[in-house]
């Protein structure tokens, strides 16, 4: 199946560039284009893409509440968030916010259309190291007792393999890697990550690593 792409960017160039790179593969179709916050979010309920680039700083709505507003409306779509440079607090709160995962703008032609198949594939596109310390540097932003406190209770009721589990993922691990460690099938990974989002209220495995770092489930090594 064809992935359809929607590109929020203001630089003309940068929506451009990304169109011609993406077009060219022969499974993925951009399908139309946003030049701020408000147009992107308008643009997904109007073309229902798989995948949404977004950039972050962006006039009217910024990329990170165009990616609260588009999940927030149940939206099937996945937001891959475009940024200059890794270490990134607006990244963080993206991710925070329910992007899929990021990639820098100078990323190669392979690289984007990677990116744009591992997260419409339900996937989150987490690097391991960057993304271990992005959200190892800003998780602290969001620290507060209470915040903290329910968060405990929260994962407080998952299993132990649950647990396991998201402390894997939280590591960057796919399901097979997870399988593979545990020693388990990767169907039994796959339901074992359903069952951690729907206990945690998270939209996907991205979430679902901001969490772990947030609670200090799982602490940088």
């Amino acid at each position: 199946m064809t992935i359809r792409v929607l590109i929020a960017d203001d630089q003309m160039m940068v929506r451009e560039g990304f169109s011609v790179l993406l077009n060219a593969m022969p499974d993925i179709e951009v399908v139309g284009e946003a030049v701020n916050g408000r147009e992107a979010v308008d643009r997904v309920r109007e073309l229902t893409p798989d995948v949404v680039l977004m950039d972050i700083r962006m006039p009217e709505l910024n990329g990170i509440e165009a990616t609260r507003e588009i999940v927030a409306a149940n939206s099937t779509a996945k937001v891959l968030v475009l940024t200059t440079f890794d270490l990134d607090e607006y990244v963080y709160q993206a991710l925070r916010a329910g992007a899929s995962g990021f990639l820098l703008k100078d990323a190669s032609a392979r690289q984007l259309a990677d990116g744009v198949r591992v997260v419409a594939s339900g996937e989150a596109l987490l690097a391991p190291s960057v993304t271990k310390r992005l959200i190892t540097e800003f998780s602290k932003l969001s620290e507060s007792p209470r915040a903290m406190h329910s968060a405990h209770q929260a994962y407080g009721d998952l299993t132990e393999r649950e647990t396991e589990v998201l402390v894997l993922i939280a590591q960057g691990l796919s399901n097979a890697e997870i399988a593979e460690q545990l020693v388990v099938a990767e169907s039994t990974i796959k339901t074992h990550v359903s069952r951690i989002l729907v206990k945690l209220g998270l939209r996907d495995r991205t979430q679902a690593a901001v969490f772990a770092y947030e609670t200090r489930l799982v602490t940088p090594g």
